[in-house]
């Protein structure tokens, strides 16, 4: 009987103890997704860095395209339960109060596009102490970030900022936004490299707009001095006029192929459709439509560009803007597109007067909708 009671004061002891290794869900480790390293893990130098992207007109014109239209897009949050319109705090609308909040998205979503994850960094928060929600922060360029992982490669333990560790949580800390899949310039490298290759070429032939030429001379062997006045005097002359008279001591040979035989048009027309695939833009933003167009609205295109091209770039911001370090519980951050894809001011009187005829907006809903209200 002594030993019962004695073992049951032991287990009350026991059960009011702290546990041995309490999880701090804020600063603990961070997944680590293999994905994000298949680019260089399978292709090792086939990936293509961010210059290289974009001196290709088409991968340029993607990037500018997608970036900046997210760039321009408000955001705004919402009660998840009851979808009541909140005002959103300013951290969400201009994260770095030295700059507009659209460059920061821009470049975050260039971020995601190239190189499949992102990077901020808390600028400042509302509580230090307890390192609560954060109320200012800015981007940092993913080449800047490093990290640590564990012994079995599943974690990141540590971040470092130019080779210098930062905390896990409060100022200093980094904001990831995790991509869903392993940036274009992993994903899609060789074509980017072969494309632009194929602009290297066009620049040599648009330098030098006919086959590569050799003039030999026929006669004696020329001083080197000679040599060069006449390639000099070669080269004025094809500047002014087309036509050229040899006599028979030089003779012209033409080595190579011209732009026509090489068909660079057709190479890269393929290779923008191609980079079109897999940046995941519709070809005929980047004007790499190869076949013939059928007829579509500007709202049918920008819904196409918002479905296959921006979604899986807005989710991971909208996602991580609406954790716990940035809005309470219950609230979630959402781009609004719903200007974006707003159509002629015709449709949009047709739909208005459907709305209102079943009841589902007041007259001055559809003002305030079309900010008529002063």
């Amino acid at each position: 009987m002594v030993y019962y009671m004695l073992m049951g004061l032991f287990d009350r002891f026991i059960t009011n103890q702290t546990p041995a290794n309490p999880v701090d869900i804020a600063a603990a480790n961070t997944p680590y997704n293999l994905q994000s390293a298949v680019g260089g893990l399978f292709y090792g130098a086939q990936t293509a860095t961010r210059e290289q992207a974009m001196s290709v007109p088409s991968v340029a014109r993607a990037r500018n395209i997608i970036c900046s239209t997210i760039g321009s897009l408000p955001l705004e949050t919402y009660n998840h339960f009851t979808k009541e319109h909140l005002d959103p705090n300013r951290v969400i609308m201009q994260p770095d109060p030295r700059i507009a909040g659209s460059a920061i998205y821009a470049w975050v979503a260039e971020d995601l596009l190239f190189h499949g994850i992102a990077y901020g960094i808390v600028l400042d928060s509302y509580a230090a102490s307890d390192n609560s929600r954060v109320r200012a922060w800015t981007r940092v360029a993913p080449d800047r970030v490093t990290y640590n992982l564990n012994a079995n490669q599943t974690e990141i333990t540590s971040y470092m900022v130019d080779g210098l560790h930062v905390p896990a949580t409060g100022i200093g800390s980094l904001i990831v936004f995790s991509g869903l899949d392993e940036g274009v310039l992993n994903r899609a490298g060789r074509t980017i490299r072969a494309a632009q290759e194929l602009e290297k070429a066009a620049e040599l032939y648009a330098k030098e707009p006919v086959p590569t030429m050799v003039l030999k001379s026929n006669g004696t062997n020329l001083t080197p001095e000679r040599i060069t006045k006449l390639l000099e005097s070669w080269k004025v002359a094809r500047n002014t006029r087309a036509t050229a008279f040899l006599n028979a001591d030089v003779e012209l040979n033409a080595l190579g192929f011209d732009p026509q035989k090489l068909q660079l048009n057709e190479a890269r027309q393929y290779l923008a459709t191609e980079i079109a695939r897999a940046v995941g833009i519709p070809a005929s933003f980047v004007s790499a439509e190869t076949t013939s167009m059928t007829y579509s609205t500007t709202v049918m295109e920008r819904k196409a560009l918002i479905d296959f091209s921006l979604r899986n770039i807005l989710t991971p911001i909208e996602q991580r803007l609406s954790m716990a370090d940035f809005v309470p519980n219950g609230v979630e951050v959402r781009f609004d597109i719903d200007d974006f894809l707003r159509g002629s001011a015709l449709e949009r009187a047709q739909v208005y007067e459907i709305l209102n005829r079943i009841g589902a907006m007041s007259v001055e809903q559809i003002q305030e909708e079309e900010d008529l209200i002063r």
